[in-house]
């Protein structure tokens, strides 16, 4: 199991567009190997005295916090969809992405202990 995270601030009013968007790309994931995608929309995301999940992507006024992350079977997996994803136009950027993908924060993990998951 390999494991992509992202943290993407959206727009409140967006929050349907983004799960349209969402939706769409989770099927196209699926296509590379991708065995499970959950796309969370903020319900308690509490401001910090350090930091936070909003300073991190520098969440404007009237955005709201998206926590996703993405199932792989493995790095290597993830890897060689990466590499055939840049030559799927099916994965071209939109000009109405649903939020600033400058602002997005990844990252990939290899799990070191999970519960509930074989």
């Amino acid at each position: 199991m390999y494991v992509a995270g992202f943290v993407i601030p959206v727009a409140e009013q967006n929050m349907e567009a983004y799960r349209r968007w969402a939706e769409r790309g989770a099927a196209l994931f699926k296509d590379y190997g991708c065995l499970e995608i959950v796309e969370s929309w903020e319900d308690n995301v509490p401001d910090g005295t350090t930091t936070d999940f909003r300073r991190a992507v520098a969440a404007k006024e009237g955005e709201k916090i998206v926590f996703s992350w993405q199932v792989w079977p493995d790095k290597a997996t993830l890897d060689a969809a990466e590499a055939r994803m840049r030559d799927d136009e099916r994965f071209a950027m939109p000009d109405d992405i649903p939020f600033d993908p400058k602002r997005l924060i990844l990252g990939c993990f290899k799990p070191i202990h999970v519960m509930g998951r074989k």
